[in-house]
């Protein structure tokens, strides 16, 4: 029995072997007949059209997937460059702000060089939020010996203002643009003096000038310093910058006449500054009956810039 259906298999395979081969025989022969050819050729023409639209479809399916791929990647790249864009505006302003404080810094150590006082740099770490005050906190105190009465001065050696109460690790610091603050201020060319007072517009008020001096705008007002013998001086060492005359109102019927100025420092945006620890104002040598140079009942200064001292005198 196998040997019968191996003869059959192998007859199938050779029929089908010779019906291929006349196949082949047949489409040679068919081929090379130029009426076939041109039958090829006439629907090889007819379908061209189907054939273009096809690849036409073709082409414009790998076009917009192409596109959507290059679409893709542009929006992972324009996403990179936008977080890489925005981390170097962050570092830019950390940068300039970094800048900024080291050149206040600068200002102050190139300042702090030319003092004949000794002096302490300070941080401007909080700032009264009333705006019938000025007053900032500084982050040194007692810890770092500062006391009551204490001169702060801000880049360029302008007057800021004076300690008005000290803890371990800060003080308190009432502003010459506080209405609280007095200081006798000296005109520069003159040498007229006046009480310097703050008030809350921002200019401060130079008062009790005498009228028959001529004041010019832009004239330069520091602190007089007033000293009197027994060893009696102002609360504020001579020499401070304390601004510059922006107006003055004249009135022929009066002895005075008051003088506005520029504050030297821009007292409303104070980031460090320093502390004149080595000035003792008031008296040096034996005590008698003055003012004292410690703020009043009420947290307030004296109201005058004359010369103080110990409220309670030496043995």
């Amino acid at each position: 029995m196998s040997a019968i259906f191996a003869n059959r298999v192998a007859r199938r395979r050779s029929v089908t072997y010779i019906v291929l081969l006349a196949t082949s025989l047949v489409l040679m022969t068919t081929s090379a007949n130029p009426l076939v050819r041109d039958i090829q050729h006439g629907i090889a023409f007819g379908f061209k059209p189907f054939q273009q639209a096809i690849d036409g479809v073709a082409r414009d399916v790998l076009s917009i997937g192409g596109a959507i791929t290059e679409i893709d990647q542009l929006r992972v790249e324009n996403e990179t460059l936008r977080s890489e864009n925005s981390q170097l505006r962050i570092d830019k302003l950390t940068t300039d702000e970094l800048r900024r404080e080291n050149d206040q810094l600068t200002s102050l150590l190139q300042l702090r060089r030319g003092m004949t006082f000794r002096t302490l740099p300070t941080a401007v770490i909080a700032r009264e939020s009333s705006e019938a005050r000025r007053v900032i906190t500084i982050d040194r105190g007692s810890n770092d010996g500062l006391q009551v009465g204490f001169v702060i001065v801000a880049a360029g050696g302008a007057l800021a203002g004076r300690i008005v109460d000290v803890g371990p690790d800060f003080a308190h610091v009432v502003l010459i643009s506080d209405t609280t603050s007095t200081v006798i201020g000296q005109l520069l060319s003159s040498a007229g003096t006046g009480r310097v007072v703050g008030q809350l517009g921002g200019a401060l008020l130079m008062e009790d000038v005498d009228s028959t001096i001529q004041v010019p705008i832009g004239e330069e007002v520091f602190t007089a310093g007033i000293e009197l013998g027994g060893g009696i001086r102002s609360p504020y060492p001579k020499g401070l910058l304390i601004g510059r005359v922006v107006d003055v109102k004249r009135d022929p019927n009066d002895v005075v006449q008051t003088v506005y100025l520029e504050p030297a420092a821009d007292l409303d945006r104070l980031e460090f500054v320093l502390v004149i620890t080595d000035y003792q104002g008031g008296i040096t040598g034996p005590l008698g009956s003055v003012a004292p140079c410690l703020p009043t009942a009420s947290g307030a200064l004296p109201d005058a810039d004359q010369p103080c001292g110990a409220a309670t005198p030496r043995p």
